[in-house]
Formats: structure tokens, C-alpha cells, sequence
């Protein structure tokens, strides 16, 4: 089982808090391009897994190719949010297991702790085009793939492990 998002990537950026010396100016670039892509990452915080695709659109067709990719890697259930491309009929025809949270919750969903890591490497740098942040994203991901128990303590919650342990063993998904 994974808990699963998106993660708008773009080059429209956003001044973050840096640390400076009092009375001293920050001054930071930002761009304003409205160009986005968006990461489709599942995380199964019990073993330390990531599993991620990239997708065009928040629309059903382009989430359905996200869950048809992670279908055939393995995933047999996944938790997300009540957004309405999860709930399309192109999603839908997919045999994976779906459980909503509740809306407007990501407090809620671990992948957005592993989205707070993958910003805090990218934001606050301009970039000449949007394949060079998604290859720093990239980069990113493939070093905390390679970090199970860092992938653990972010996302492996408590709550998650005690509900998981109390799941009856014909219900547990592998």
C-alpha cells in the first residue's frame, strides 16, 4: 500500500525564507514562466519505498497513466485525496485499490513530507528551462530512493504503523 500525490512543478517561483544578517537586504530571483509539469509520487513509508512518473495534467488520463505505472510496479492500493482527476472514469478502470483521505488534509498524506525535501532542494534557484529542475527533482528522488530508513522517518508515521499492524493478515497488501 502506498499514499500517493502530485507535486506542480514549474518555473513560476516563490521567494522562500533565507537566513540573513540583520539589516541586510535578501534579494532574490524568481521567474515568472507559466510552464508545469507534475510528479505522481507513491511512498509506502513501512518499507521505504518511493515509486514516481511524470504527467502532463491533473485531468483523468494523465492520472491513469500515473496508476497504470505504478499497477505494474507492484502497488495493489493506494491512499490520496479526493481530487477529481483521482476519481475519473479513466482512473476508475484500473483494479487498484483506492482509499480517500479527506479533502483538504495533506497534513494527513506522507508524500508531502517527501514533497517539503524536493522543494527545499529546487525552489528558490532560477532555472534556463523546466527540464533542468525536473532533472534536479530527478536527481533528488533517486538519492532518497537510495535511503530506505530516511524514506521511513519521513514518511513511515506512527499512526500508520499502529493502523497497519491492527489490519487483519488477509487484508494486508504485501
Amino acid at each position: 500500500m502506498a499514499w500517493a500525490d502530485e507535486m506542480r512543478l514549474g518555473l513560476c517561483g516563490q521567494v522562500r525564507k533565507v537566513w540573513a544578517p540583520r539589516g541586510v537586504k535578501v534579494r532574490q530571483r524568481i521567474q515568472f514562466q507559466r510552464v508545469w509539469r507534475y510528479l505522481a509520487l507513491a511512498v509506502d513509508g513501512m518499507h521505504g519505498t518511493l515509486m514516481w512518473c511524470w504527467i502532463g495534467s491533473m485531468k483523468g488520463e494523465a492520472i491513469a497513466e500515473a496508476v497504470e505505472h505504478w499497477q505494474a510496479h507492484g502497488i495493489q492500493a493506494v491512499v490520496w485525496d479526493r481530487a477529481g482527476g483521482h476519481r475519473a472514469p479513466e482512473v476508475q478502470k484500473w483494479t487498484l485499490r483506492r482509499i480517500e483521505q479527506p479533502a483538504a488534509a495533506p497534513e494527513l498524506n506522507p508524500a508531502e513530507r517527501v514533497f517539503e525535501e524536493l522543494r527545499r532542494a529546487v525552489e528558490g534557484e532560477p532555472y534556463a528551462t523546466l527540464e533542468q529542475k525536473v532533472a534536479v527533482v530527478e536527481r533528488e528522488l533517486k538519492a532518497l530512493a537510495a535511503e530506505p530508513e530516511r524514506v521511513k522517518r519521513l514518511a513511515g508515521w506512527e499512526w500508520i504503523r499502529d493502523a497497519y499492524a491492527q489490519l487483519p493478515a488477509k487484508v494486508i497488501v504485501p
